[in-house]
């Protein structure tokens, strides 16, 4: 690689290093509004909600062909996501206040 497309490379990576600073706080604030889901569900077999995953995953769908973006990389994106805070809800059930 070239000295100039190393230096190129650089700034991108850095970009993408400020990008992912900006996606750790929006999850914070994410990870924030499940806990007040959560602390309003009774049971425990109310955490996964298949008909709401469904409309979700179809919004970004149209959101992400809307936008120009690849669908599967949104898809992959959002599953992984859902799956994450259902895990974390399931965790942290019994432990609600």
């Amino acid at each position: 690689m070239s000295p100039l497309k190393k230096e190129k490379l650089s700034k991108i990576r850095k970009q993408l290093d400020k990008l992912d600073d900006s996606l750790i706080e929006i999850i914070k604030i994410r990870t924030k509004l499940v806990k007040k889901v959560l602390a309003l569900k009774e049971r425990k077999n109310q955490i996964v909600d298949q008909k709401r995953i469904k409309i979700i995953l179809k919004n970004i769908k149209n959101k992400s062909i809307k936008n120009n973006i690849d669908p599967k990389i949104t898809n992959k994106i959002w599953k992984n996501m859902i799956y994450a805070y259902i895990d974390f809800e399931r965790r942290n059930f019994n432990k609600k206040k």
